[in-house]
């Protein structure tokens, strides 16, 4: 098995054997070289071998000498080498299956590989994964890698998946638990599916593997407009939401005795809808999944008040505008109250954004589509500037989920735009100097 080189990395090793592109990786170190996982482990040493096939045919023998765990700087067309795996599931809550259908091709393809849950943080179900997939996880230590479980009953998981092979779950966690590998796991809640007794079940089912499972987040189901002929899905209302807070509470308390951490956290949003203050920072003990949403008003909430205490009170002659998704609104408006108050003369608008590309039940930042900038805020006062999430934003492009560019979003509206990090420091950089994360 060989594999084409897509591009070499200028100032790289590769440069400098003269590696090019249209080459093909044949072995490192005399071991044929499958993925992502094979190459990493195979070039980790100081001194290896690498054959490379010319595009004439011509096979090169290198033998190379490097730092410890230093990259050759071959890029490949795939990120895994290899594509990566499809999703083998129809689950009944995918936001997949609700998009519109004129949306760029890498938002609708649904990968399902647990490669990418330990390289870029994705979940995986493992429902098309075996033992020998387990086995390559323990082989490269791959830890913690991100489990969707939504539920432990094997019926009702699967059930939700719509996957007759999605009842191994607990079987597999054990083995890798077993095997010293860290688990987080996830639970899409979706009323009167797999809330109430399924939850306690399901909570009760994984912490007997804590604390090598790390944590249980769990997260609200959400539905946009576009669910012509899928499965009839609820969202949390506030009584449901208070509900599944208290039911917990509860099992944060027990765990919290046994483990010294609550192990089970909920996404913010339930204590949004609920109409109640999000738990205090030490609550979420080492964030082990802030990027699923888990506990990141509180970091954000430290993260400013940490970072306001360095400014003493003074005078701003300044106005600007933040937008933000509805149900953030409140949280985000007394923050600026408060900065508002350290800076004399400073005014700044917080505007709420209805989420008109995937209806009106979204309601969460990272959401937030250019043409819903631009629809939302026209005949808003402005100010200097315009401040948005990052979130809303490709990590590698000033693209929103739309393919609206932020150039277009800037000329419509008419104003400046800067990009703020998720964090509360970010935000308040943003506020008083201006400074954007990202160039836009």
């Amino acid at each position: 098995m060989k594999h084409k080189i897509k591009e070499i990395v200028h100032g790289s090793i590769a440069e400098e054997m003269q590696i090019e592109s249209g080459d093909y990786l044949v072995s490192i170190n005399g071991e044929e070289i499958k993925d992502i996982l094979d190459y990493k482990f195979q070039i980790f040493d100081e001194y290896i071998t690498v054959v490379i096939e010319k595009a004439n045919g011509e096979e090169w023998e290198l033998e190379i000498e490097k730092e410890e765990n230093e990259d050759l700087g071959i890029v490949f067309p795939e990120q895994l080498i290899e594509k990566p795996r499809n999703c083998a599931n129809k689950c009944i809550f995918c936001f997949m299956d609700q998009l519109p259908d004129k949306v760029r091709q890498t938002l609708i393809f649904k990968d399902d590989d647990f490669r990418l849950s330990f390289i870029t943080g994705n979940y995986v179900t493992l429902t098309n994964s075996g033992y020998k997939d387990l086995d390559r996880i323990i082989k490269y230590h791959l830890s913690p890698i991100n489990i969707s479980v939504h539920a432990t009953d094997p019926d009702v998981r699967k059930m939700m998946l719509n996957n007759k092979n999605a009842d191994k779950i607990m079987e597999y966690i054990k083995y890798l638990t077993d095997h010293d590998i860290k688990v987080n796991a996830q639970i899409v809640l979706c009323p009167g599916i797999n809330d109430g007794k399924i939850l306690d079940k399901t909570i009760a089912e994984l912490s007997e593997y804590a604390p090598t499972l790390q944590c249980i987040a769990i997260v609200p189901v959400g539905l946009t407009k576009y669910r012509k002929n899928l499965y009839p899905l609820k969202v949390f209302d506030e009584e449901g939401c208070r509900k599944t807070i208290a039911q917990v509470n509860k099992w944060q308390t027990r765990f919290k005795k046994k483990y010294g951490i609550n192990l089970v956290y909920l996404a913010d949003e339930f204590y949004m809808k609920a109409k109640r203050k999000v738990p205090d920072f030490k609550e979420y003990d080492e964030f082990p999944q802030l990027e699923d949403g888990i506990g990141m008003l509180a970091y954000f909430d430290k993260e400013f008040e940490t970072y306001l205490r360095r400014f003493k009170g003074r005078k701003l002659e300044k106005t600007v505008s933040i937008a933000t998704g509805k149900i953030a609104y409140g949280f985000i408006r007394s923050k600026m109250d408060e900065l508002e108050k350290k800076f004399t003369g400073l005014k700044v608008n917080v505007y709420p954004i209805e989420n008109l590309f995937f209806g009106t039940e979204i309601t969460v930042t990272g959401l937030i589509t250019g043409n819903d900038l631009i629809t939302g805020l026209q005949d808003k006062e402005l100010g200097e500037y315009l401040i948005i999430c990052e979130d809303m934003l490709k990590s590698d492009e000033n693209v929103f989920l739309d393919d609206v560019t932020l150039s277009e979003v800037k000329e419509k509206l008419n104003t400046n735009i800067v990009v703020s990090g998720r964090g509360g420091k970010s935000n308040i950089r943003a506020v008083i100097y201006g400074e954007s994360c990202k160039n836009g």
